[in-house]
């Protein structure tokens, strides 16, 4: 059993214990959260208490997470682009068009498969059995580095960092038409579509604080090459952010146009710069990852038909 002791900062006060717990502790979901709280494995201030409680500042607010439980997910021997590893922490560049973790529809072929093969038992359970050492992730069709936890502490320490946005994070998209700043800075909440369960919109339903801030490396007249750069990490941020300010991510038929260029499948999107501090160490460590060739052959093409 693993425990997790969290300090409730001024700025979460207030909040229901199910939500804050799922605005704390990042990739933790409000539903587990509550199964958390259900099951008794939650105390505040040494008490159990319902998920509707309050928080207030200072409140001492403590998790025991179950055991992690057999699950049928089987670990495959699928090789791994693995930037740096050590006995707390894997960097790893995922390539484009895999999954992270197992769900409806994909339970095998996962990243998740392919480290529990490589780490064995070696992995941080705070997530449960599906999601073993993934504390953040990139979308399926979205290439480059990701940080994996071979346990609790590191878990605890690299989610925290991705709470108060410590993490650095910063992505490459190709992007349609020119965008006429050179840099901007796009802050606006994202929520779920509720007109489509597969899309996020902003400002819908259940709404978190979101920006993200965009530097124009290269236009292309129809195209512009962007560096953007996440202060938070909502799920497929960038891709809602620039499709809301009319420039989809060429590719993306989710959020921009459907017609697909250049015989992709997916968004032009690639996480190339990652650094964070070193949950034993305290050394700040950042990590890169070069264009991958899907990348650079669709900008090889805008090239030469420029």
């Amino acid at each position: 059993m693993s425990e997790i002791l969290k300090i409730v900062s001024a700025d979460m006060a207030g909040k229901r214990l199910d939500a804050y717990l799922a605005a704390a502790i990042p990739d933790l979901s409000r539903n587990y959260a509550e199964m958390l709280i259900g099951d008794r494995r939650v105390t505040v201030n040494g008490k159990e208490t319902l998920k509707k409680y309050k928080v207030k500042e200072n409140d001492r607010i403590v998790i025991n997470y179950p055991e992690p439980r057999k699950i049928d997910v089987t670990p495959e021997n699928i090789p791994l682009d693995i930037v740096y590893e050590d006995e707390d922490v894997i960097v790893v560049n995922k390539p484009r068009g895999m999954v992270v973790h197992p769900s409806a529809g994909n339970y095998d072929g996962t990243l998740v498969n392919a480290i529990m093969y490589h780490c064995g038992d070696s992995l941080s359970s705070i997530n449960g059995a599906i999601r073993p050492g993934i504390v953040h992730r990139i979308d399926k069709n979205t290439s480059g580095l990701l940080m994996i936890a071979k346990n609790n502490r590191a878990h605890e320490s690299l989610a925290e960092q991705l709470r108060v946005h410590s993490v650095t994070r910063e992505y490459r998209a190709l992007v349609y038409d020119n965008i006429r700043e050179d840099e901007l800075t796009i802050d606006v909440p994202i929520g779920r579509d509720e007109r489509n369960r597969l899309r996020k919109a902003v400002n819908g339903s259940n709404p978190k604080n979101a920006v993200t801030h965009v530097k124009v490396l290269k236009r292309y007249g129809k195209y512009t090459l962007v560096a953007a750069r996440l202060e938070t990490g909502r799920t497929h941020q960038i891709r809602v952010h620039l499709s809301h300010i009319k420039h989809p991510l060429v590719g993306d038929t989710t959020y921009g146009p459907k017609k697909q260029l250049y015989g992709l499948d997916g968004q032009m999107l690639h996480a190339k710069t990652l650094g964070f501090i070193h949950p034993r160490t305290g050394e700040y460590m950042e990590f890169d990852s070069e264009l991958p060739p899907y990348f650079t052959d669709v900008l090889d093409k805008i090239e030469r038909s420029m």
